[in-house]
């Protein structure tokens, strides 16, 4: 019965919130495609061809080819792989640094907070994606790094929304209560603070997802991604070049960019409004 009950509860909710229920479904599309892309791309995408810069249509190359006869469908199919990777690892890391820090922040107080808020205005003052650029100049351009990277320079809107929720609920009752039973900060901290103000952060680290791939194709654009992994920005890099006469190379990539970055705003706007109190009664 209770499986049947938040079953049903789910459905109400996708129901009546249309961003919500378009966003899962463009996710499920996404995700069908990166976890069948060995069987859905029609050619290995690292193979090359003697078809250069082909246009759409050709035959065996339905998006056509790029400069060095690679397949552009096969590219974009396993492409989705690699930008999921990276926009879900790195809007996770900035998430737990970001919920880390806010909790510390809001729910000690005093010196503590005014340290970490200043700290929090030092990267937010720092134009995050120039910071990116220079750690992974420094460090190479290896996928990881830059997934790090991403995740290290995004964190602080999770670490100003749990800052905020923790010092809502460090004055609530239940945390008094915990307090004089004796229970240690770090206990009230991670038993309490965050697994109740964790909601918010949910919904901004799903919209974070967006910005770590629009990071990623930044990078590879700017020739600093890594050219061992077939990513959207690496197609868009190696297509920039054949603009005039293969237009279509750079062109689906950031089609594909566009439509992965709608889906996670749209679930991450979604959620939001499921999430926040003050939305939902709006609406």
């Amino acid at each position: 019965m209770k499986k049947e009950s938040l079953f049903h509860a789910i459905l109400r909710v996708l129901k009546k919130n249309s961003q919500l229920r378009t966003g899962i479904i463009l996710l499920i599309v996404l995700l069908l495609v990166a976890i069948f892309a060995p069987v859905l791309a029609p050619c290995d995408p690292y193979q090359l061809y003697d078809a250069l810069v082909k246009p759409p249509g050709t035959p065996g190359h339905l998006l056509g080819t790029d400069g060095l006869g690679r397949d552009v469908l096969s590219e974009i199919i396993y492409g989705t792989r690699t930008s999921l990777m990276i926009g879900v690892i790195a809007a996770s890391i900035a998430g737990l640094v970001g919920t880390c820090i806010g909790a510390v922040a809001g729910f000690f107080g005093g010196k503590v907070d005014r340290v970490v808020s200043e700290f929090i205005n030092f990267f937010l003052m720092t134009p995050s994606f120039f910071l990116t650029l220079i750690v992974v100049a420094l460090f190479g351009s290896n996928i990881i790094y830059i997934m790090i990277v991403i995740g290290l320079t995004s964190w602080t809107g999770n670490a100003r929304l749990m800052r905020a929720q923790a010092i809502s609920l460090k004055q609530r009752t239940f945390i008094k209560s915990a307090q004089a039973m004796g229970e240690s900060r770090l206990s009230i901290m991670f038993r309490h603070i965050i697994p109740n103000g964790i909601f918010p952060i949910i919904a901004q680290t799903t919209m974070n997802v967006s910005g770590a791939i629009l990071s990623e194709a930044g990078l590879s654009f700017l020739g600093l991604g890594d050219p061992n992994v077939v990513s959207w920005g690496q197609i868009i890099y190696h297509g920039k070049q054949y603009m005039p006469n293969g237009w279509w190379i750079s062109t689906f990539a950031g089609v594909a960019v566009v439509f992965t970055v709608l889906t996670f705003f749209l679930i991450g706007d979604g959620l939001n409004r499921v999430l926040s109190p003050k939305m939902d009664a709006n609406n």
